[in-house]
């Protein structure tokens, strides 16, 4: 049974629900945690690491993308505190992605000759751009945007400026009680994502995509290294609790980010 689901997207950055409608879609999953995890992003309606609202614990996070040098990676942090040195980053990043956004809206109303309705607003990412080229007249579906326009292989693809692993890992661990790597068979590489949780205190074990891939390498990891389990829906529409952590997991994962 899921009664965590610490990998979920609010309207603060590219997901569909807002802050308030956690609780809600919450309980209706039978889900009692959540953490938002916001891409780049703190949620400036969250004050604290953890707050507790219409009997849903919501937890402080946010999903940080590093350049590992093998290629990017996303880092979840746990518990999330306010630094200066984090604001700092996610401002400089939200710039980057304003103005990716207009460079990849640019390209797609180029190759299509559709006009895309999208507020370039701090936050926006590819999935806005992907619900924007689905609600035109280029003839495209949301999935079919990725795969055919603006997917990392397509014509549109953009790409960011991202921080370093090392230097997002110390962002990370200066703000969060907990440090993962989220969805490491995701990779190209996974072996050598994986590898990085040496220096990390958590990975992703469940997730929903990739489920026909072996499980064992990230069990490995977790006992090499000593790692919590974490999990979530990555949940970026309305619908949660479709992966996270059964009650064991996620006493255990409290007893690690210290939350109570």
């Amino acid at each position: 049974m899921i009664v965590a689901d610490l990998h979920v997207h609010t309207d603060n950055s590219d997901g569909t629900l807002a802050l308030g409608e956690l609780p809600g879609a919450a309980r209706e999953a039978g889900v009692e945690a959540v953490a938002v995890t916001d891409h780049d992003r703190l949620n400036p309606e969250l004050s604290a690491p953890v707050v507790h609202r219409e009997g849903v614990t919501l937890v402080h996070g946010i999903e940080l993308r590093v350049d590992a040098g093998f290629g990017k990676v996303d880092l979840l942090g746990y518990g999330a505190r306010r630094t200066d040195a984090l604001e700092a980053e996610c401002e400089r990043i939200q710039r980057d992605r304003v103005e990716r956004a207009g460079r990849i809206v640019d390209l797609v109303e180029s190759e299509t000759g559709a006009e895309l309705d999208i507020e370039l607003r701090p936050g926006v990412g590819r999935p806005h751009i992907a619900r924007a080229i689905e609600n035109s007249d280029a003839g495209y579906t949301y999935r079919e945007a990725f795969e055919q326009l603006i997917g990392d292989d397509g014509p549109c693809y953009v790409a960011r400026e991202v921080p370093s692993f090392e230097r997002g890992r110390e962002l990370l661990e200066a703000a969060c009680g907990l440090v993962g790597l989220a969805h490491p068979l995701r990779y190209d590489d996974p072996e050598r994502a994986l590898a990085l949780c040496e220096r990390l205190d958590a990975v992703e074990l469940h997730y929903p995509y990739g489920r026909a891939v072996d499980d064992r390498p990230v069990e490995r990891a977790i006992e090499t290294h000593d790692l919590v389990p974490t999990g979530g829906s990555d949940a970026h529409e309305r619908e949660l609790g479709v992966a996270g952590l059964s009650r064991a997991e996620y006493r255990a994962f409290r007893e690690r980010v210290e939350l109570g």
